[in-house]
């Protein structure tokens, strides 16, 4: 986060015309509170984004998300209560203005993830499946993944263009079940209130394989095919609890993050990839000294991992080069390693929303464990994107990592 309890600040002016502050909340007469405040400022002019918040960010500066102008995305969480954080977009035009709220993700990442020239938010809905059947957020190892876009200036679920994401996941959840676990499971009621006389170790191993169950049968779900988790849910959920469930997890969704999105302009058939992404490069090294004060955690949360995943086409330079946001450095501190003193260089490819979508270390470089940290981190990064005729791009940059202890 930019600012976490009041530590943390940022502040950029974009083109001369707006400016984007974040910082802790300022009381007249007294030390700055433990809260967090954003501002836009132009002109003699000053708007009050977010104000007293537990947890302000920037997740885009700069980038058109669709609605036809640049804009600045903040995600705040107003108290530690909070599961879902509030996404704010606001135009960085001569007159910033409030254009879209959404609310119940965990977590925003707005990326690019093809470098096909169409910036989408990743979140999820864990406001809603907190609590849902008596479990926690908490338990989850994940909550129903949602991949938002503006199209016509009107927000749409696009998660079913993502089904190899999904199916990845539900992958990795199916490799953690065995037939045993399942069997079990559906000796029980579903709801798992009438088999307190188990021993803790059951009843725990019971609510485990329950929460896997519901993370694969909302993969389905989340990602467009009905027909698929309804399937899944017959085969893995206890027979006489089935209906009980599937019109409790239908409620559920209605009630999540799906309902904010325009309802009927779902796409229809998705317009191809292009075959070549088109990637700008930068005439100077950007060199930026980083050391290890942030303790970071990604906000990536269950978005793609940094890739890219079509042939690059590099171009010309852009007019305006990457601007950093947030640039934190995790550096292992394993028994016998060392940090290297030397600067380490990265070539980094970052999307149109500013998000690093592939990092390789520099021919020749050897650092040992300090690689595999820097390369971790830089998935993290978040990046005012590169420029070209006034349009954000994908662009290629150098960046000098300087590890320190």
């Amino acid at each position: 986060m930019l600012c976490n309890e009041g530590l943390g600040s940022f502040s950029s002016e974009f083109r001369s015309v707006v400016t984007v502050k974040v910082g802790a909340s300022k009381r007249i007469g007294t030390f700055a509170s433990r809260t967090c405040d954003a501002t836009l400022r132009w002109g003699k002019s000053e708007l009050s984004v977010v104000h007293g918040a537990l947890q302000v960010d920037i997740d885009v500066m700069g980038a058109d998300l669709g609605l036809g102008v640049p804009v600045v995305a903040f995600q705040r969480r107003d108290s530690a209560r909070e599961i879902g954080m509030t996404y704010e977009v606001f135009s960085l035009d001569e007159r910033p203005k409030l254009l879209r709220t959404i609310t119940g993700g965990s977590y925003y990442n707005t990326q690019d993830v093809n470098l096909a020239d169409r910036n989408e938010i990743w979140t999820d809905d864990a406001a809603v499946i907190d609590g849902f059947d008596g479990l926690p957020f908490s338990n989850y190892d994940f909550a129903p993944t949602v991949v938002l876009r503006f199209e016509k200036h009107r927000l749409i679920d696009v998660s079913s263009e993502y089904q190899s994401f999904f199916d990845r996941r539900i992958a990795q959840v199916k490799a953690q079940l065995g037939a045993q676990d399942i069997a079990f499971f559906k000796a029980s009621d579903g709801a798992l209130l009438s088999n307190s006389h188990l021993p803790m170790k059951e009843l725990l191993q019971q609510r485990a394989t329950k929460i896997k169950v519901l993370e694969i049968v909302c993969s389905y779900l989340y990602s467009g095919r009905e027909e698929e988790a309804w399937h899944v849910l017959s085969e893995m959920w206890p027979a006489t609890d089935v209906d009980r469930i599937r019109a409790s997890l239908k409620d559920m969704q209605s009630r999540g993050i799906l309902r904010q999105v325009e309802v009927g302009d779902k796409p229809g058939v998705r317009p191809p990839w292009k075959r070549h992404a088109v990637i700008f490069d930068t005439v100077t090294v950007s060199r930026k000294t980083l050391d290890e004060a942030n303790n970071v955690r990604s906000i990536a949360g269950d978005a793609p991992g940094a890739s890219v995943r079509r042939e690059g086409e590099t171009q010309t330079t852009v007019d305006f080069a990457p601007e950093p946001i947030y640039l934190g450095l995790i550096v292992r501190r394993d028994r016998g390693s060392t940090v290297p003193d030397s600067m380490v260089y990265l070539n980094l490819v970052i999307d149109a929303a500013g998000k690093v979508r592939s990092a390789k270390l520099e021919k020749n470089a050897d650092h040992g464990a300090a690689e595999a940290a820097e390369i971790s981190a830089s998935s993290t990064w978040n990046f005012i994107p590169a420029f070209k005729m006034g349009r954000a791009v994908a662009c290629q940059i150098r960046l000098g990592v300087l590890p320190q202890r």
